[in-house]
């Protein structure tokens, strides 16, 4: 399940442990939450309004993959994941788990202990996003996929043409000033992909 959780500056500053999932294609811009939605609406419409674009970002959580999918080098399951998001149109970052975030905190701090429970071997915390050492630890996986801004505007951009020159163009026709709301499907779909490989090598791997 992915969703937009930023626009512009307009960030969801919520967990997705503290969705509701289900919401995502309630409002147009497929984010969960009503009100950072309708805000995130507002910023795409500026920007429209201005004759310019907006990127952001898309969360997708993927949840029930057994632990044991992937490989410790040549196909970790978090590389082959960045890779697919990076080969879609105008994506620019993928983090997985803490990601960046994850920088400023100690060792002791960012480590999943591991603990027993009920349902079995678990961590206390998620920091890996559900893989650690390029193999799946049965945790549910999560990830952010940066997008950038729509590089075609309806407004005048200067550049060079062909033989050096310096002009003006002014593009025309349909464009939208932000690709965030249907790119969710497109992040969902390559994440699937990926998975459907990684649960093909799983079971060559158990011959």
């Amino acid at each position: 399940q992915a969703f937009v959780s930023q626009v512009g500056e307009v960030k969801l500053d919520k967990s997705y442990t503290e969705l509701d999932l289900s919401k995502v294609e309630e409002t147009i811009v497929r984010c969960p939450d009503p009100d950072t939605a309708e805000k995130m609406i507002a910023r795409i419409e500026a920007a429209a309004k201005d004759r310019d674009t907006v990127g952001g970002v898309i969360t997708c959580v993927i949840k029930g993959v057994p632990a044991g999918w992937g490989e410790p080098v040549f196909n970790k399951l978090h590389a082959d994941l960045g890779f697919a998001m990076l080969g879609i149109n105008a994506v620019k970052g993928f983090e997985y788990g803490s990601g960046f975030a994850g920088t400023k905190l100690s060792g002791s701090e960012h480590n999943d202990i591991f603990i027993h429970t009920e349902e079995g071997v678990r961590t206390k915390t998620n920091n890996s996003g559900g893989i650690q050492g390029g193999i799946s630890n049965g945790e549910d996986i999560y990830f952010n996929v940066a997008f950038k801004p729509v590089a075609t505007l309806l407004k005048e951009q200067s550049t060079v043409d062909k033989d050096s020159n310096e002009v003006i163009i002014n593009p025309k026709g349909r464009h939208d000033p932000c690709v965030l709301p249907r790119a969710v499907p497109i992040v969902e779909a390559m994440a699937a992909l990926v998975l459907a490989d990684h649960f093909l090598l799983s079971k060559l791997n158990s011959i």
